[in-house]
């Protein structure tokens, strides 16, 4: 594990990341005597970008960048830890723009010395021992005024023992809404950690990776034996860091440097990185080390290329120990800022044709992240094609979009009956709704319950029929449902739904039943019913004590829903308010019936 940290790409549909170039100022939260707030863990940190800051591009190098980010993050951590801190792993990070500005290489204004770079770091959750940053980078021209965003992105810190043993991190609060999204969808991005490498095994193994793409020959392919580097950096006391353990920004910015020569090797051009894929630190380095960093172009496409590189350690004597392994995609841009097209790689025998198909495999990872978290839900169509290699992302996606919706605080309340409140929000381009009641019974059966979509008609009208197509794994289920239409004489709806469960990450976190529309070619839209689609929706369960517990529903209405709710939000029915009712005395009634299933039922 290093010291200090790495940064990590941020999902931007999970996340409240920004729209446009432009970095705006989150509104303020006045405390009680007049305060602003601000969070405590938040380190803020602003560089002038000084000409030895700067590559042969006159733009801020991404080494440098790394080792800046590194050291703001690794503050925030050990503000909040209390202690010394070290980097367990890196998420993707992806780089918007340069440091060169936003309106193309010509303009003058883009260039990157007198610039300033701002980043801010600061926890956005805390585990047991591990916790995660979240870091936004951006740029400020100081001669126009504009600002623009470099990139977003995450890192996993574990605080380091002590000589009294293990650190136990304390909780985190959150205190805006920003906050607490970031907080909620923490935990989902956490999960998703734990299962990338499995996820690459599967797409390796299942077959949604060609392998006789290795096979055909490109006219001018470039060996890729050609591409490979290697150099070697001794680690001097400059590159520690106040542990004695070597910067993991400075061995980012090391690794950045060695890919970036294999990249020009291979189209005889200065190339731009644009990714980093997740990583995992495997151990520390130290003052005195010799650091090896060996690097090669694995696979190149139409207009980008994927680099590995490899940092191992070793002081006189004593063997190589494998610091880190990264994935580094470049692209090369002409005159007018646009990709060039790339020549073809001829893998090596063997471990190159191995490295050859893991690179596509990440692309296709990449490119299912891309479209599933698009930033603007208007971008891509409601129902997103399911299938086995995506899975973790729809997945993923599910969760954390009910998660964003379920900490928004703008809701107004429509109208309360029988102990069944209704809520809505109008915003952009959505209308949401939200359903709350309280029912006298465990959280954990209240949860098994309505997780069974199977026997949802038993108190919803709208759900007819419900038929289970798939059980994905102990988490995820896709159903096809069947609802009457609320207009006369029209045909019934269909829905193809993903239900995605959680159990709460951490004590005072809550249960979550997700839903969201997929397709599936199994199951295409047919004459005999209306195709809906569902954006999001779904459960959060809270445990408000031993015999008490909250349910909420929540829905980001679509205009195959709007029909069932919108005489409810307009105060001329409460049809809703009798549906929930229905459902809390489904579930008075099933109480004594159900025992809480183990998690490998669920």
């Amino acid at each position: 594990m290093q010291d200090i940290e790495g940064c990590l790409y941020s999902f931007p549909a999970m996340t409240s990341g920004f729209q446009d170039s432009a970095v705006p100022e989150e509104p303020l939260l006045i405390l009680e005597y007049g305060e602003a707030y601000r969070n405590l863990t938040e380190v803020k940190m602003s560089h002038v970008v000084l000409p030895c800051h700067a590559n042969h591009c006159n733009e801020l190098s991404i080494g440098q960048l790394l080792k800046w980010m590194d050291t703001t993050a690794c503050l925030a951590a050990e503000k909040h830890a209390g202690s010394p801190c070290i980097t367990a792993s890196v998420d993707d990070i992806h780089f918007e723009h340069t440091i060169r500005g936003i309106h193309g290489r010509h303009e003058k204004q883009g260039l990157c010395v007198g610039q300033v770079v701002n980043i801010i770091t600061k926890v956005n959750r805390a585990f047991n021992s591990s916790m995660e940053v979240g870091i936004l980078v951006s740029c400020e021209d100081l001669y126009s005024g504009n600002t623009w965003r470099v990139c977003k992105a995450f890192a996993t810190f574990v605080a380091r023992p002590t000589d009294s043993g293990k650190v136990q991190l304390k909780p985190l609060v959150p205190r805006t809404q920003e906050e607490q999204m970031e907080y909620s969808i923490a935990a989902e991005r956490r999960r998703m950690r734990l299962v990338h490498a499995d996820n690459m095994k599967d797409l390796l193994s299942n077959g949604a990776i060609r392998r006789d793409s290795i096979c055909q020959e490109f006219k001018d392919s470039v060996p890729a034996e050609k591409t490979r580097v290697e150099s070697v950096e001794l680690v001097l006391p400059p590159h520690a860091n106040h542990q004695g353990n070597t910067f993991g920004g400075q061995i980012m910015a090391w690794m950045e440097n060695v890919a970036t020569i294999a990249a020009s090797r291979l189209c005889n051009a200065h190339p731009t990185l644009r990714t980093i894929d997740m990583f995992h630190f495997r151990g520390p380095s130290q003052v005195g080390d010799r650091l090896v960093l060996k690097a090669i172009v694995n696979n190149s496409f139409k207009n980008s290329m994927e680099v590995g590189v490899c940092a191992e350690a070793y002081q006189c004597g004593e063997p190589q120990r494998h610091i880190n392994s990264a994935f580094m995609n470049f692209v090369v841009l002409d005159g007018d800022g646009q990709p060039r097209v790339l020549p073809r790689i001829k893998p090596e025998p063997v471990n190159g044709k191995r490295r050859y198909l893991e690179a596509n495999a990440r692309k296709k990872i990449r490119l299912d992240r891309k479209y599933i978290f698009s930033c603007n839900q208007t971008e891509v169509p409601l129902s997103v094609p399911w299938d086995p290699s995506n899975r973790v992302y729809l997945s993923l996606n599910n969760v954390s979009a009910l998660k964003i919706l379920a900490a928004k605080r703008d809701w107004v309340l429509q109208y309360e009956r029988n102990k069944v409140t209704l809520y809505a929000l109008e915003e952009d381009q959505f209308l949401s709704f939200k359903v709350e009641m309280t029912v006298e019974m465990v959280a954990e059966k209240v949860f098994v319950l309505l997780s069974d979509l199977s026997r949802r008609h038993e108190w919803d009208q709208h759900y007819q029929k419900c038929d289970l197509i798939c059980q994905v794994d102990e988490d995820d289920m896709i159903y096809h449902v069947v609802t009457p239409s609320v207009v006369k004489d029209s045909k019934f709806q269909d829905f193809v739904l993903l239900a995605s469960r959680r159990r709460p990450c951490d004590k005072g976190d809550p249960y979550v039943i997700a839903l969201r529309s997929v397709t599936l070619p199994t199951h295409s839209a047919t004459k005999d019913y209306t195709r809906g689609e569902v954006l999001s929706a779904g459960f959060t369960i809270w445990e408000e004590s031993d015999t008490v517990t909250k349910v909420s529903y929540y829905n980001q209405a679509t205009p195959g829903v709007l029909p069932y709710i919108s005489r409810d939000i307009a105060g001329l029915s409460s049809s809703f308010c009798t549906t929930f009712t229905s459902c809390r005395k489904f579930l008075e009634e099933n109480n004594k019936d159900s025992t809480p299933a183990p998690a490998s039922e669920l």
